[in-house]
């Protein structure tokens, strides 16, 4: 008997559990998804099993991660707990959790790192700790038992000291994000550790450990990223005395900040590392007029850069800047280059003809206008240019834009979109070789011969064009969205053609002959365009469905009689609140149901009426004028009566009594704010039947004193004292 209590009592509490979950976050009940942010908990629900695999408990109010809350998860493979208010966690809080492979416990209240927590989880992946209070990692590694780590985030505002061995037992890792930005301490070696990274961003505002950090990466990381630092200028080797082979291929400035000076040395530094070919500056700010020092940059050895990326530098006297004579030497291994969103106005002539090897070169989004265009592409500029993009700049004229570019022998890529061209010459001499040309959103009127007849592919978007009927052999692909097209272009002219997108043009039927010829092998038409009459059906179905809808709505939650009583609200403030008192007529106005006018006709208005004085009662039955309008009989009664005696009934609330001609006049009684309201009880009823659309009824009914008609006769004579005491007041 005791055995079969102990197994009651387990599924009991189990059941309770369970019912406990469910009530805290709904979404785990049946599922292997547990989603429960935002749900405002403070605590890890009860309940959790191991059908579980992913469990969501972000923004929400939880401080404390103990033993119990997640033991019963074994099968949970990702667990997010980040914004929360964790502050502590039992040591053991984790240890159930062997097929973890992501856990998120950044923006906490962490202040110091255990390793313990992460003994158990041998298949974690991702580990994120950003965001915490802990201003370091501990004396030894929290990460040791962390074999198949591949991507950290860790560090914090308070974040300021990295000591050796605080990475030990990490030897791979796809992506270590550090949030440094307040790091003053950093030990020698400590991420030397760490064999292969591929991706490490680091924010750095200590230019004093930049070159440390450097060092110790140089053998490791791939792809080394560098936020918010203003960069030192550098006086010893960022190398020391290292030997290749040297790992960092690319290397990513963002939100830096540069001097003359610093880059300079900076320049210098970075041809140490041998390994580096792509260099990335994006959103920095460059202090200086172009200053460099040229001559020992010039002195150092050669670099192996061949790609430098530059997008929205800001360089706040960039009008002033030099031309960077004596960099010539630099830039003849160089094959790409970006220089987006950073107001660029001109190349000097001298400079662009020493990118003898580059090509690939993007200005998108600059200062360049055709004036200064002659002198940034000249004789003999850029002569193995392969790839340019002009796009979004400020040339005017596309005629002189063609005679510069045809400068360029090998070009056979051209982007010169978005550029207000407005007329296009009849012809044109392009490069020779040229096969891909973006001309959309140019202004162009029209296409003439201009086209060069070399292209395989031509985009010109998104410039109003009426029609086109070029003969481009070789053309493959042919982009005409958004133009005023009104027919296909011939099949004939461009036989070659295998992709053309016609999007948004004035196309309205198709004819035999203009798919004769060679098969386009994909026409992209919008629905509307291919489907008319059947997207307008749905249109006009959807539009009944919504109507139908509202309509429904409207019934369901009376929004009919709430405009019908704005109306004649609006109406009634016009006109004053009260009758001056010589045109008050009547002591009260009654607002009764039909089912309940035998008493009130009958016992309620004999009794006031022929009373001693008699009392002047106002009833729609009797007193309202004939033919005028409902809504102002209801005004008019209301403001010629002292009071309105309301008598509650269940009839009164569930029947027609809230038919419109009695629904003013509590509204208008109501509005007023006034304490002209006397409230009779034929029957005990409770203030809930009411309907919600009289909240102000329901509310004064829990505010004032009820006149309830009694069963005794004793009592019924004390009740219409009462009553005439309330209308006399």
């Amino acid at each position: 008997t005791w055995q079969m209590l102990a197994i009651y009592m387990v599924l009991a509490a189990s059941l309770s559990e369970q019912q406990a979950l469910k009530q805290a976050c709904p979404s785990c009940d049946a599922s292997q998804l547990c989603s429960c942010s935002s749900m405002g908990l403070e605590f890890i629900p009860p309940g959790l099993t191991a059908k579980i695999t992913v469990l969501n408990l972000a923004h929400n109010r939880i401080k404390h991660i103990q033993s119990q809350d997640l033991q019963q998860a074994v099968n949970l493979k990702t667990l997010l707990l980040q914004s929360n208010e964790i502050s502590s966690i039992d040591e053991d809080s984790f240890q159930s959790l062997e097929r973890l492979e992501l856990l998120d416990l950044s923006n906490n209240s962490l202040a110091h790192l255990s390793p313990v927590w992460f003994g158990h989880l041998f298949s974690l992946q991702h580990l994120h700790l950003q965001g915490n209070s802990y201003r370091d990692l501990g004396q030894s590694s929290p990460f040791a038992s962390l074999r198949n780590l591949s991507s950290l985030h860790l560090g914090n505002p308070q974040f300021s000291v990295i000591r050796q061995g605080n990475f030990e037992g990490i030897e791979f890792l796809h992506k270590l994000w550090i949030d440094g930005s307040n790091l003053s301490q950093y030990e020698q070696g400590s991420l030397k550790s760490i064999k292969q990274i591929n991706h490490m961003i680091i924010n750095l505002r200590n230019s004093n450990i930049f070159s440390e950090i450097v060092m110790d990466l140089v053998h490791s990381v791939a792809w080394l990223e560098v936020a918010e630092i203003k960069l030192p200028v550098e006086k010893k080797s960022l190398v020391q005395n290292s030997t290749g082979p040297f790992r960092i291929q690319k290397l990513t400035f963002k939100e830096a900040l540069f001097t003359d000076q610093s880059i300079s040395r900076t320049i210098v530094s970075l041809k140490e590392i041998t390994s580096l070919k792509e260099l990335q500056a994006i959103n920095c700010v460059l202090e200086g007029k172009g200053r460099w020092n040229t001559k020992e940059i010039a002195r150092s050895r050669q670099s192996f850069v061949e790609t430098i990326t530059i997008v929205k530098v800001v360089i706040q006297n960039f009008h002033l800047f030099f031309n960077l004579e004596g960099m010539e030497s630099q830039i003849n291994k160089l094959k790409r280059l970006t220089i987006a969103s950073s107001n660029v106005f001109m190349v000097p002539c001298n400079l662009a003809r020493h990118f003898s090897s580059l090509l690939y070169l993007d200005f998108h989004d600059n200062l360049l206008v055709n004036k200064r265009l002659d002198e940034t592409i000249c004789e003999r500029s850029w002569p193995s240019l392969q790839t340019l993009n002009l796009s979004q700049n400020s040339l005017k004229s596309l005629e002189l834009t063609v005679e510069y570019i045809s400068r360029l022998p090998k070009l056979n890529n051209l982007d010169i979109s978005l550029n207000n061209f407005g007329e296009i010459p009849d012809e044109c001499e392009w490069p020779k070789h040229l096969k891909y040309l973006n001309l959309s959103s140019t202004q162009i009127p029209k296409v003439t011969g201009c086209i060069p007849k070399t292209l395989e592919v031509l985009d010109v978007s998104g410039n109003n064009l009426k029609e086109f009927g070029l003969q481009l052999p070789s053309l493959k692909e042919l982009y005409l969205t958004r133009n005023q097209l009104k027919m296909l272009p011939g099949a004939a002219p461009i036989p070659n053609l295998v992709s053309l997108s016609i999007r948004r043009n004035k196309l309205n039927s198709f004819s035999k002959e203009e798919f004769e010829g060679a098969q386009v092998g994909a026409v992209h038409l919008s629905l509307m365009e291919c489907h008319r009459s059947l997207v307008v059906s749905l249109i006009c179905v959807l539009v009944f469905l919504v109507i139908l809808l509202l309509v429904a709505v409207g019934y369901k939650y009376h929004v009919v009689w709430y405009l019908r009583m704005t109306w004649a609200w609006l109406q009634a403030k016009r006109k004053p609140k009260r009758a001056p008192p010589k045109d008050v007529c009547y002591d009260a106005f009654v607002s009764y149901s039909e089912n309940d006018s035998e008493w009130v006709e009958n016992t309620m208005v004999r009794e006031l009426e022929q009373a001693c004085p008699p009392f002047r009662l106002c009833l729609h039955k009797r007193d309202f004028v004939p033919g005028k309008w409902i809504v102002d009989n209801i005004i008019d009664s209301i403001e010629k009566s002292r009071k309105t005696l309301f008598v509650l009934s269940e009839h009164f609330v569930q029947s027609e009594w809230c038919k419109y001609e009695l629904d003013f006049s509590h509204f208008r009684l109501f509005d007023e704010n006034n304490d002209a309201a006397i409230l009779i009880l034929l029957e005990p009823i409770q203030s809930k039947a009411i309907p919600k659309r009289f909240c102000k009824l329901r509310k004064i009914m829990n505010t004032k004193t009820y006149l309830e008609w009694p069963a005794g006769e004793q009592q019924q004579q004390v009740f219409w004292e009462n009553l005439k005491g309330a209308l006399k007041s």
